[in-house]
């Protein structure tokens, strides 16, 4: 590459190194933290493009590597060591190695894409140890990944309940910055997924997201001066549960305690939801088969495998009501399962945990072992913190967003963090 181009690609990307512009009207905020998200990790390859002109360079020392057309895509995989990083060009040509990538978009209301999706700020891959795969990363401002979280997590709403919209931007962001950081070992901050939380970009933003998201910039849940352990789930039944119930963790938090979701009359705000109620079935066969993939991880099956199941019961509750412990009974002993593994172990099909732990049991046995079970349940996920199908429901009753997030955060204050 010659030396004026390289420097006019240098320049470009002085310009483009902030990221992309927003919609009009949501102006960066000052001193906006950056996050970065793990779009993929492990991957064989990675492909980089977008809808405007992409430009690309060295991760490690920012030298121009080159730069991709509107509409195009350059292929990243490991050179023959798996150590470096090389571009596949669509002629078949390849870039000399690199340790790391970069590329960032600098066509104005365009966007990097990668492996087809698009996304604001900047997108990275990274070579892992050999024979690890590649991790592609999007670095982008702390507003623009709630923009793309917040539709993926709640969905369209209707005007009466925006409110759920706004606690669901302060909610995301907040649990955002709590835990940026945690996967720093690997070289980011949160995965795109129900890791962390679903993160699609561009494609997941909407005037209503954006609009949430302006009106919220910067705000946060804190308790005592620190930002919160902001957790959230589907749909919680009949109350919320506490932090301890769920995760088995023996510290509780004083504003993760259970929380009543009774909206009056024998009603709960929740009770809106496709999931407020459920029923799971199964039969003596399914059940072994359903046990056998899941208890190995928790205990040994032995060399004769799975023991006859005699008995499934609930042998403990807790606070709130859901189920603290489930013990499975064999021919020969039994074994004990806590409320953090319960969903995972009793799961209605191999790829599908329990909708929740709120449920109780009925068993039908057959000759000294169980030919039915049936468990009828409450809600939908851990039952900690706000109950988003809850919070469309307050919304709908004319509670404010700040209103929601200090019932299902108890002694939480919402403040602007820059």
């Amino acid at each position: 590459m010659r030396r004026s181009t390289k420097r006019a690609l240098a320049n470009l990307l002085l310009l483009a190194a902030a990221g992309c512009p927003r919609p009009t009207g949501v102006p960066t905020p000052a001193g906006e933290p950056e996050l970065r998200v793990a779009l993929a990790v492990g991957a064989a390859s990675a492909a980089l493009g977008g809808d405007g002109e992409v430009f690309v360079t060295d991760d490690g020392n920012g030298a121009p590597v080159g730069s991709i057309p509107a509409g195009l895509s350059w292929t990243v995989i490991p050179d023959s060591s798996g150590t470096r990083l090389q571009l596949l060009k669509p002629d078949g040509t390849r870039t000399e190695p690199h340790r790391g990538i970069a590329a960032v978009n600098v066509t104005e209301n365009r966007f990097a894409a990668a492996n087809g999706r698009r996304y604001r700020g900047r997108i990275h891959v990274i070579a892992g140890p050999p024979g690890a795969g590649l991790t592609l990363v999007n670095r982008v401002g702390i507003e623009a990944y709630v923009a793309g979280v917040v539709g993926p997590e709640m969905g369209a709403r209707r005007p009466n309940e925006l409110a759920a919209i706004l606690a669901q931007a302060v909610v995301s962001r907040s649990f955002a910055l709590k835990n940026r950081g945690r996967w720093e070992s690997l070289g980011f901050d949160a995965y795109a997924d129900i890791r962390d939380q679903v993160y699609n970009g561009v494609v997941a933003e909407t005037p209503q997201v954006w609009d949430a998201v302006r009106r919220t910039a910067g705000q946060v849940l804190r308790y005592r001066g620190e930002i919160i352990e902001a957790y959230f789930h589907s749909t919680c039944g009949f109350s919320t549960a506490g932090v301890e119930e769920a995760f088995g963790t023996g510290r509780g938090r004083p504003y993760l305690r259970a929380v009543s979701d009774a909206s009056g009359r024998g009603h709960y705000y929740c009770d809106i939801s496709p999931r407020f109620r459920w029923r799971e079935e199964w039969d003596g066969p399914k059940l072994r088969a359903i046990f056998s993939r899941t208890l190995p991880a928790l205990m040994p099956l032995g060399g004769d495998g799975l023991q006859k199941v005699a008995d499934v019961e609930v042998s403990r509750t807790t606070r709130s009501g859901r189920v603290g412990e489930l013990r499975i009974v064999f021919e020969r002993g039994d074994v004990r399962i806590p409320a953090a593994d319960v969903r995972n172990v009793l799961r209605p099909e191999a790829d599908r945990p329990l909708q929740s732990t709120a449920f109780q049991l009925t068993v039908t046995k057959d000759g000294g072992q169980v030919s039915r079970l049936v468990a009828a349940g409450a809600g939908s996920g851990h039952g900690v913190g706000m109950c988003q199908w809850g919070a469309v429901g307050r919304a709908r009753a004319g509670q404010d967003y700040r209103a929601i997030l200090t019932t299902y955060f108890p002694g939480t204050k919402i403040e602007k963090l820059y």
